[in-house]
């Protein structure tokens, strides 16, 4: 019997310590969903960025720069006197109107109110982020911003919808330096 017991427990040994065989898996992604999403964002892109030529080519008398961020601006004041460009930690206070792209006004500054952001380190749209790095104090903008700059597929779930792309006007009213005391 002690026998039997022991050449179980060797076999049983024997046979767990075998290698083990991976098992496949019962459903195989594809890639197929992946590209279908970049064609579709792509296609967005073009479609936005077709009508904001549209709209700078209509407003013959502005002048639109693209950014190196992937949206379009105006300057629509400048404060000649003031050249110091916000940096990181400095606190901008602004306001700003947002349209959609047929110039439609979305949320008026009232609605909005001053706002006060802490250069990259806060959360605010990208457009708005890299916007306002552009600006001076007493400054004021227009921005173009295709949809994936601002909110994207999501809409702020308010107003604003899916993949609309945007119209901002900012006023940047004062810029504090990170370095500067209260």
């Amino acid at each position: 019997m002690k026998i039997s017991f022991l050449l179980f427990i060797i076999s049983l040994t024997i046979i767990s310590c075998s290698d083990k065989i991976a098992r496949k898996p019962v459903v195989r992604k594809t890639a197929t969903f992946m590209k279908e999403s970049v064609l579709h964002n792509k296609s967005l892109i073009l479609e936005e960025e077709n009508a904001f030529k549209k709209l700078i080519k209509l407003d013959s008398l502005s002048t639109y720069v693209s950014s190196s961020n992937g949206f379009w601006y105006t300057v629509e004041e400048k404060d000649s006197s003031n050249k110091y460009m916000p940096k990181f930690g400095d606190e901008l206070t602004y306001t700003y109107e947002v349209y959609d792209i047929n110039n439609s006004i979305i949320y008026t500054s009232e609605e909005i109110g001053e706002q006060v952001y802490f250069v990259d380190q806060q959360e605010i749209v990208e457009g708005l982020r890299n916007g306002l790095k552009l600006m001076s104090e007493g400054d004021k903008f227009t921005f173009l911003f295709p949809s994936h700059k601002v909110f994207g597929y999501l809409g702020d779930q308010k107003k604003i919808s899916i993949n609309q792309p945007l119209i901002y006007k900012v006023q940047l009213n004062k810029i504090k330096k990170k370095n500067e005391s209260n």
